[in-house]
C-alpha cells in the first residue's frame, strides 16, 4: 500500500505474445487461431510488432516471456527473429530469464531448435496431448508417438527445459489409456507435464458434435479415476503437483504462470492476449482478422477494459492462488492491498472449511485434496462471495454419478 492507502500495483516482469496461427484447428481449441491463412503471417509479426513499440517505456526488467498460440513455431524463421528482435529493443530482459516458446510436434527440427536457442528461448512447451494412436485421430492431431517423443529429445538436448500438454477424458477413453500417457510421459527427458480434461467449449467443432450426439463425454468417474491416475503416477515419477492441472520436476515451475496466479502486472500484446497493468485488465479482440485490421488502421485493438478495485483485486489474488498447491498467504494479500479478505470473506471462508474444501492455519489457506477437485467453485466463492448448491455435493466423501461435475 502507498502512503494515501492506494493499491501500491505491481510493476509488470511479464509479457505474453499471443501467435494465432496453426497449420490445422483441432475440433476441441476455443483459442484466438487461425488456420490456412500463412499469407496473413508476415501483417499479423508487423501489428504484433506494432504493438509492442506502443508500450510506453517499460520501468521494470522483464523476468518471463511466453510465445504462445496457436503456434510460435509456424512462424517463418524471418518473422520469428524479427518478433524477438522487436521484444529486445523494446525491453531489458533479465539474464535469467525464463522465455518460453509454445510448439508442435511436427514442427520440431534441429534447424528450428537452434534458431529458437539463439534468440533466448530456454523452455519450450510442447502440445503432445497424448500419445495414443486412437485418441490422437479423434483429437485431430498430426503427429504420432514416434514424432512426438522424437521431438521431445530433440528439444531437451538443445533447449533443456521441456514441458508437454496432456488431455484427458476424450470420449470412449479409459482410465487405462490414460495410465499409458502418463507413463509415456514419464519416461521421456522432460520437466513439467501439464494435464487437462477435455472440455466442450460453445463454438468449437466439438461443441456441435456433442449437441448431434457424433461424440459423447466420459463418465464422471471415469474423468476422476484418470485425475487420480494423473495425481498418484506423475509424482512417483518425480513431478510435483504445484498447481491444479500442473506437475513439475524440482524447480521447474513455470515462473510465468506462477505471476498470473500470484497477481502480478503482465504485458499481452497480440489477439485475444490480455494485459494487466496498473490495476486495468484490457483484453485485445480475439479475432485475429478484426485485431490486425485494427492495428493496421491505428486503433487500439483494445475490445474490454476492467478497473479492478481493492477488494477485487484481493479477492482475485485469493481466487487465482488457491489454485496452487502451496496456497496462499492473506497477510501478504492484506499487505499489498489493504484489504483482510479473512475477514471481507470470513463467512465464505468458514463455510469452505466446513465443507472440508479448504484448510487454514494462521494466515495461511489452501485447498484440501477434496478441495482439489473444486478448485474453479472454490475460486468463484472467493471472487463473488455466492453460495453455491455445489458445496452440498463437497460436503460428500465421494462424487457419485449424476452430482454436480467437478472442474478438475
Amino acid at each position: 500500500m502507498t502512503a494515501s492507502g492506494m493499491v501500491a500495483w505491481p510493476q509488470p516482469q511479464s509479457l505474453y505474445v499471443h501467435i494465432p496461427f496453426c497449420r490445422h484447428r483441432c475440433g476441441y481449441c476455443n483459442f484466438s487461431v487461425i488456420a490456412g491463412r500463412d499469407d496473413l503471417q508476415e501483417p499479423m509479426v508487423n501489428a504484433i510488432v506494432s504493438e509492442l513499440e506502443s508500450i510506453p517505456d517499460p520501468e521494470a526488467t522483464l523476468r518471463t516471456i511466453f510465445l504462445g498460440g496457436g503456434t510460435p513455431t509456424h512462424l517463418r524463421p524471418d518473422l520469428l527473429d524479427r518478433l524477438f528482435g522487436a521484444i529486445g529493443d523494446r525491453f531489458d530482459v533479465a539474464v535469467d530469464a525464463e522465455i518460453t516458446a509454445e510448439a508442435n510436434p511436427e514442427d520440431i527440427t534441429t534447424s528450428r531448435l537452434h534458431q529458437l536457442a539463439e534468440n533466448g528461448v530456454n523452455r519450450l512447451s510442447m502440445g503432445v496431448q497424448s500419445f495414443d494412436a486412437h485418441k490422437l485421430n479423434l483429437l485431430q492431431r498430426s503427429h504420432d508417438e514416434r514424432t512426438a517423443c522424437r521431438a521431445v529429445e530433440a528439444a531437451a538436448k538443445q533447449i533443456g527445459n521441456v514441458s508437454i500438454d496432456l488431455i484427458f477424458g476424450a470420449p470412449n477413453e479409459s482410465d487405462r489409456t490414460w495410465r499409458a500417457d502418463l507413463m509415456t510421459a514419464s519416461r521421456l527427458p522432460i520437466d513439467h507435464v501439464s494435464t487437462y480434461a477435455l472440455t466442450f467449449e460453445k463454438g468449437t467443432q466439438f461443441w456441435n458434435r456433442r449437441r448431434r450426439g457424433d461424440l459423447r463425454p466420459i463418465e464422471e468417474q471415469t474423468e476422476l479415476d484418470m485425475d487420480a491416475s494423473s495425481r498418484r503416477l506423475l509424482p512417483d515419477a518425480g513431478f510435483d503437483r504445484y498447481e491444479i492441472s500442473n506437475f513439475a520436476r524440482p524447480d521447474r515451475r513455470c515462473r510465468h504462470n506462477i505471476a498470473y496466479w500470484r497477481g502480478q502486472s503482465w504485458y499481452g500484446v497480440g489477439p485475444g492476449a490480455a494485459s494487466f497493468l496498473e490495476g486495468v485488465r484490457t483484453l485485445n479482440h480475439r479475432s485475429p482478422t478484426t485485431y490486425l485490421k485494427r492495428v493496421e488502421r491505428h486503433e487500439s485493438p483494445v475490445t474490454e477494459r476492467e478497473m479492478l478495485t481493492a477488494d477485487g483485486y484481493a479477492r482475485e489474488r485469493a481466487a487465482f492462488g488457491i489454485r496452487m498447491v502451496d496456497g496462499v498467504d492473506t497477510d501478504e494479500i492484506r499487505q499489498s492491498t489493504g484489504i483482510d479478505v479473512t475477514g471481507t470473506l470470513a463467512a465464505t471462508l468458514r463455510e469452505l472449511i466446513q465443507d472440508r474444501l479448504i484448510w487454514r492455519t494462521g494466515h495461511h489457506m489452501a485447498l484440501t485434496d477434496h478441495g482439489l477437485l473444486f478448485a474453479d467453485m472454490v475460486a468463484s466463492r472467493l471472487l463473488f462471495d455466492e453460495a453455491d448448491p455445489i458445496s452440498e455435493t463437497a460436503r460428500t466423501k465421494r462424487i457419485e454419478p449424476g452430482e454436480p461435475k467437478p472442474v478438475l
